[in-house]
Parts: structure tokens; C-alpha cells; sequence
């Protein structure tokens, strides 16, 4: 979702900085880790003598509130409209909530299911995620292409056994070497709907 379907990272980055700001936290360390990962696993990481759960809360609402600047990114609107509904979803390492916030400002439809980070146990790079992803869409793991740019992502998508494809919103190509493709972003993906499938069809580098 992030920095794939929408761009939120300015107003991520807010949120995060405000929440380090008050518990003593380096805000440079914290940006550094935390894109591509649930918050509770990155809380963790930061502040693992506070209640997690709690931080999780105050973060998350720091972040609902925050929308401003949240958008579309280039590419996305239509192919969102050229996707089956059935056939695609979104697998987000934000809460439910906060997923459902930033698609409705990036005036983005909520798929009917959609894998958030308060529904599976381990979070990326984790393959569960993924995995969970490709079961409610009804498809084998190596059905499914993901869509990633970060580097917990991409792990997770790989490690689930899918074909990724990550974009350079967040990380240089060279950062990104285990995806299978890697595009600038989805300004020039086309989708063909058959019978058998989709197919996509782009330029890479």
C-alpha cells in the first residue's frame, strides 16, 4: 500500500518523528527502519522496555489523524480500475484502521479483503503476510505477483514463493536486487484481463 498504491511517507514520518520525540528516540534511527515493517515489530526494536501495545495505539492514532499530503501515486488509479476486484488486494504491514484511512484519502476503494498487520503474526519480511495474501484471493503463492518497495517487502514476497515486482519509491534498484523486476513506479504498467489470467506488460530496469 504505502509507497506503492499511495504515497503517505511525509505524513509516516510525522507520526513516527512526534512518537520519538517524546519517548527519547533518535527520529534519524527510527526513519531508517521502520518502512516495510509493522509498528509493533519496529517498536520493539526501539523501545523494547515499553508496553508495545500501548505504543502501538498511540502511534497508530497519530497517524490516522495525519492525512495531509496522503495521495495516489502515478500509475495506480487506473490500474486499480483495470483490475478485477476479485483479483487483486492489499497486504499492509498498517493496522486495519490506519489502511482504511490512507486508501480513502488517496480516494483509493478498499478491496473486500485485505491483510493488515493486526491480522497475522509475524510481519514482513516474514513470508506469512504474503501468504496470507494469495489464500484469500484463492491462489497458490506462485500464482501472485506483489508489488513492493521496500526491503521487508520484497524478502516477504520472495520468501512466500510470488513474483515481485518493486518500485524505486523508497529504495534505490540497487537496494532492491531480490525482487524479480524493478520499475520506477506503475505509470506504465498496462493489465490485459483473459480467460486464463492477467497479463501485465511493462518496461523495467
Amino acid at each position: 500500500m504505502d509507497g506503492i498504491l499511495i504515497s503517505s511517507i511525509a505524513a509516516v514520518e510525522r507520526a513516527w518523528t512526534r512518537w520519538c520525540v517524546e519517548r527519547a528516540v533518535d527520529p534519524a534511527q527510527a526513519l531508517k527502519i521502520i518502512h516495510g515493517c509493522r509498528a509493533m515489530d519496529s517498536l520493539r526494536r526501539l523501545r523494547p522496555d515499553l508496553n508495545i501495545e500501548e505504543e502501538a495505539k498511540t502511534l497508530e492514532g497519530y497517524e490516522v489523524a495525519d492525512q495531509k499530503g496522503v495521495h495516489a501515486l502515478n500509475g495506480v488509479l487506473p490500474l486499480m480500475q483495470a483490475l478485477p476486484v476479485a483479483r487483486w488486494t492489499v497486504v499492509t504491514s498498517a493496522t486495519d484502521r490506519l489502511a482504511r484511512a490512507r486508501l480513502s484519502a488517496a480516494g483509493i476503494a478498499v478491496p473486500r479483503t485485505m491483510v493488515s498487520a493486526d491480522l497475522v503474526a509475524e510481519g514482513k519480511p516474514h513470508p506469512a503476510p504474503y501468504l496470507a495474501g494469495a489464500k484469500t484471493l484463492g491462489l497458490r503463492p506462485e500464482e501472485c505477483v506483489v508489488f513492493e518497495d521496500s526491503l521487508a517487502g520484497v524478502a516477504s514476497g520472495r520468501a512466500a514463493g510470488c513474483t515481485v515486482i518493486a518500485t524505486t519509491f523508497t529504495h534505490p534498484a540497487e537496494e532492491l536486487g531480490e525482487a524479480d523486476y524493478i520499475l520506477k513506479d506503475l505509470s506504465g504498467l498496462r493489465v490485459t484481463v483473459t480467460a486464463e489470467g492477467l497479463t501485465l506488460r511493462t518496461s523495467c530496469y
